[in-house]
């Protein structure tokens, strides 16, 4: 990004702090392969400032019946990148931690993790999960200090969403921009630009 993107697009927004259960939006020029257009969800952050969260909308073209052979509810459940992190394990983010064993609650209505087996069960017996249960290859990491490096840099803008049914629901580039217009006025800018300000 060169100071005219951040002039012309309103970069160096000084945004809220990250905290477990806030948004991380990635800034419009972030060409970073795993987190272009990302949106992710902070499923940790502790007081030395290390942090993991899951990239909510890299739908990948997998289905997660294709992982597990369990899983034999035929509804389409499409698997979603997670981040570059341990891309080989499978994470999911849900809303039924009332009902789902040793579930890791996010923010009120929203879980991660919990008894597989349970969940396994819930899919199998359910038509429709889908803004239920969401389910990601890999996470994303950052040690003590990374994330409030890159947050001084605006790489990312913080918020927070709240509503689960918003936060699963939708995917990629769409996704993105929803949760931008959800930030206001000020972010509006992002939702215009081109690829590059010569384009314009």
């Amino acid at each position: 990004m060169n100071d005219l993107e951040s002039i012309l697009f309103n970069i160096d927004i000084n945004s809220g702090a990250p905290i477990q259960g806030a948004l991380l939006v990635a800034e419009p020029f972030l060409r970073e392969e795993f987190f272009n257009h990302a949106v992710v969800v902070l499923v940790e952050y502790d007081a030395k400032g290390s942090a993991m969260g899951i990239v909510l909308n890299r739908q990948l073209d997998i289905n997660v019946q294709s992982l597990v052979a369990e899983i034999v509810n035929e509804e389409p459940m499409p698997v979603y990148c997670g981040g570059p992190l341990s891309p080989d394990r499978l994470y999911y983010i849900h809303t039924i931690g009332h009902i789902i064993q040793n579930s890791q609650e996010i923010f009120p209505g929203l879980y991660v993790g919990g008894d597989f087996d349970q969940i396994i069960k819930y899919v199998n017996s359910h038509e429709q999960i889908n803004q239920q249960i969401r389910f990601f290859l890999g996470y994303s990491g950052w040690d003590k200090g990374q994330l409030a490096d890159e947050l001084r840099h605006h790489v990312w803008a913080v918020t927070q969403v709240r509503d689960s049914e918003i936060l699963l629901d939708g995917a990629d580039n769409a996704y993105w921009h929803k949760i931008v217009r959800l930030m206001g006025e000020d972010y509006r800018g992002w939702l215009y630009h081109p690829i590059s300000p010569s384009d314009n």
